[in-house]
């Protein structure tokens, strides 16, 4: 199929082609027949991509202050592929269209093939032929609305939501600045209500529009027209609301929206202004300033937009889901009118150049919509507690023989994120002995993104066509979290070698699962993504410390630092908690130096945080004491280790620096490394370079599968450890 996209880092937008997106529970999959071009928001968006790369970080300072922490925390190199990853890939365009429902998920009953819907949201109403939409992102089109008119239903829910923030009244006055597209909206849905409208913009062919819509009158704000029509319909006494629906950089519209504000107004951000509040003017009025997010609650939380999580109507009235019905309806009773407002409608197949056109300024427009050829409205529109490590039994031999010598070993990845994209595949791509077969993901954008930046044969959403392939070695599951024991059992029972990025299981039924899958299909080849106990630093700072004769001490402090709000990381319902989704790599970095898998683990938790200290007690007596926190300054490095035993000391600094420190009895010996100016070598490449040398020769997995099940294990038995208040014996170990 076929999708706009754009390069950020070049400014490049294209029409590509993509594979169709799977059609996953929660949702439908949609055949677009039109989709609306926001002439503000994409137009910004496509602008910014053709700054240079100076202009791009003055027009996004937060984005360059994540850049200056990540290069602390993570090293120069490691970021600026992360950055130019970002960059360097297509990002699609579009949140707002009308389609037909080509096939429903499981779990939805509301629709059905062959229903007209409206799709709202900037990852799954986009510019493309086919679009998977979750469950509180779309709704039925009533019946008689056209589906050119339906194609609006996202920018009038962000109207929808700026005036339901503004709490007009019957009888009132408002100021609308901005008669873009979601100004003329506003102006209507004022209107509607029976409020007053006076508009502003500097466009008077806008300004003209907009009476005809239903505004009292509207005028250059520059002009003293504005000034007069609202001293006429006030009294003199000000507007009870404004409405700021303008961009750029002017500070011009706040001031207005105070000059013209009546005592305790309210003014109500909707789109992307500058807002310098003069203090004295706002102040003295004591001016409510409110902000319109988007469609309405439920934007942003990934429960209600990706989940189908609703909210209660009796607490939260109007939704995005709800929101958008609502606006829907609203055009189907003639109450809004949006026709006046489609200045052009282009071919998809002509999507490019009606950018540039629109950029350029050739095309002068309010709404643009692209019409999709083949629709079907094409033609004619309408206590002590133990816990048991899983033994690991293996079936009867294992599925992925060794390959020839000199053969390549052709690689599948399921999932394309920022760590496949910036810590795995930049690895994989040059290395002699490998082919990147397939990229699958459920978006059909970061597939083609990954095959058109590392080279893979085939991009796809179809993952039993891979599993099916005989001519895949291994496939590497990096996908969220909740969902890596499944594809790995699915993998493995394929006969595919399996390189899972942590954790191998969330649950301690999931790594059951996995246990089950290796024991039925007789395969165990598999590798879990603990990438540390790789690093070249570490290993030689291991081999200085040398054999142990008695117990150790190992501290390992974690300084984890805060999420920034929206992670997936925060979805504990459905992700795990943080330290279950990364605390594995830290407890095989500490049985790895110890040589052994704990027996027992104990966990307590921070009071109002999710600051963990937990001790992991082994065979021979030597004990790690874990320190995971996320209360820490970010200015401190991330992890830091000693190790302690037989007058000995290894000490690590974020894979920066090591040391060992010898006591001999006759004399002291102490190595330090020298220090590692521009980057950390966590292991990834040791570790993926080991994996593939496994799948080529037949040989053993670079890691243990009892190891990789124990350190699993002890992961999940800290969440056992806290509810109970109590120890965690491990019943088995190595």
């Amino acid at each position: 199929m076929k999708q706009v996209v754009q390069n950020y880092k070049s400014g490049e937008l294209a029409l590509l082609d993509v594979p169709v997106p799977g059609c996953k529970p929660g949702g439908v999959l949609v055949r677009s027949a039109y989709s609306l071009i926001s002439t503000g928001t994409e137009l910004m968006k496509v602008s910014e991509a053709g700054m240079s790369m100076l202009g791009k970080a003055r027009s996004r300072p937060d984005q360059v202050a994540k850049v200056v922490q990540s290069v602390a925390t993570n090293g120069l190199p490691a970021t600026y592929r992360k950055v130019m990853g970002k960059l360097d890939s297509y990002t699609p365009l579009g949140y707002s269209l009308c389609g037909v429902v080509e096939q429903v998920g499981a779990g939805i009953d509301d629709v059905k093939v062959g229903d007209l819907v409206a799709c709202a949201g900037n990852e799954h109403a986009l510019h493309a032929e086919l679009n998977w939409v979750p469950k509180n992102l779309y709704a039925r089109v009533p019946d008689g609305l056209e589906p050119r008119h339906a194609a609006f239903g996202t920018v009038g829910s962000i109207a929808l939501q700026g005036v339901r923030q503004g709490e007009s009244r019957l009888g009132e006055v408002a100021l609308v600045i901005g008669l873009g597209l979601i100004g003329q909206l506003v102006v209507q849905l004022l209107a509607a209500s029976g409020v007053r409208v006076v508009g502003a913009d500097p466009d008077p062919v806008r300004c003209e529009l907009a009476e005809r819509l239903g505004a009292a009158a509207c005028g250059d704000p520059a002009s003293a027209a504005v000034e007069a029509a609202v001293a006429e319909l006030t009294g003199g006494l000000g507007v009870d609301q404004v409405y700021l629906a303008a961009g750029g950089g002017s500070n011009q519209p706040v001031e207005l929206a105070a000059r013209l504000s009546r005592d305790r107004g309210r003014v109500v951000d909707i789109g992307k202004c500058r807002l310098d509040l003069p203090w004295n003017a706002y102040y003295e009025k004591e001016l409510d300033v409110r902000f319109s997010r988007s469609y309405g609650p439920g934007r942003y939380d990934p429960e209600y937009e990706l989940e189908g999580r609703d909210y209660p109507i009796g607490y939260v009235r109007w939704t995005e889901r709800r929101n958008l019905a609502c606006f829907l309806d609203l055009l189907a009773r003639g109450s809004v009118d949006v026709e006046p407002l489609v200045s052009h409608i282009a071919d998809f197949d002509d999507a490019v150049e009606t950018y540039r056109r629109l950029k350029d300024g050739d095309l002068k427009a309010v709404a643009v919509l692209f019409r999709y050829p083949g629709h079907p409205g094409h033609a004619v529109e309408t206590g002590s507690p133990a816990v048991a490590v899983p033994a690991v039994r293996r079936g009867g031999g294992v599925s992925t023989p060794a390959r020839y010598a000199n053969a390549s070993v052709r690689l599948a990845f399921v999932g394309a994120g920022n760590y496949a994209t910036s810590m795995l595949l930049p690895h994989l791509e040059r290395r002699d002995g490998v082919e990147l077969a397939t990229v699958v993901t459920t978006t059909a954008l970061s597939a083609a993104n990954a095959k058109r930046k590392f080279g893979f044969a085939e991009a796809t959403t179809d993952l039993d066509a891979v599993l099916g392939d005989p001519s895949i070695d291994a496939v590497f599951v990096v996908t969220r979290h909740s969902s890596h024991a499944e594809l790995t059992q699915r993998a493995l029972r394929a006969g595919k070698a399996v390189f899972v990025e942590k954790p191998l299981a969330l649950t301690e039924d999931e790594l059951a699962g996995v246990l089950a899958a290796v024991e039925e299909s007789g395969n165990d080849r598999l590798q879990v993504g603990f990438n540390r106990r790789f690093a070249p630093l570490l290993q030689e700072a291991r081999k200085r410390f040398g054999a142990r004769t008695g117990p150790a001490n190992l501290r390992y402090l974690v300084n984890a630092g805060r999420l920034d709000h929206g992670s997936w990381y925060l979805q504990q319902g459905t992700e795990g908690s943080r330290f279950a989704g990364e605390g594995g790599h830290f407890i095989d970095t500490a049985s790895w130096l110890l040589d052994a898998d704990p027996v027992s683990v104990y966990a307590v938790a921070a009071s109002g945080n999710e600051d963990l200290q937990i001790v992991l007690r082994y065979p021979d007596g030597s004990t790690a004491t874990l320190a995971y926190v996320t209360t820490g300054s970010p200015g401190f490095p991330k992890e830091t280790l000693d190790l302690i035993a037989d007058g000995k000391v290894l000490r690590l600094d974020d894979f920066v620096r090591a040391s060992v420190f010898v006591d001999r009895g006759v004399g002291r010996d102490r190595w330090v490394s020298s220090r590692l100016p521009k980057a950390r070598d966590k292991g990834q490449s040791a570790e993926l370079a080991a994996f593939v040398k496994a799948v080529r020769t037949g040989g053993p997995m670079p890691v243990p599968l009892e190891s990789l099940v124990a350190t699993t294990a002890a992961t999940l038995a800290v969440r056992t450890g806290l509810a109970a208040g109590a120890p965690v014996t491990l019943a088995r170990a190595r």
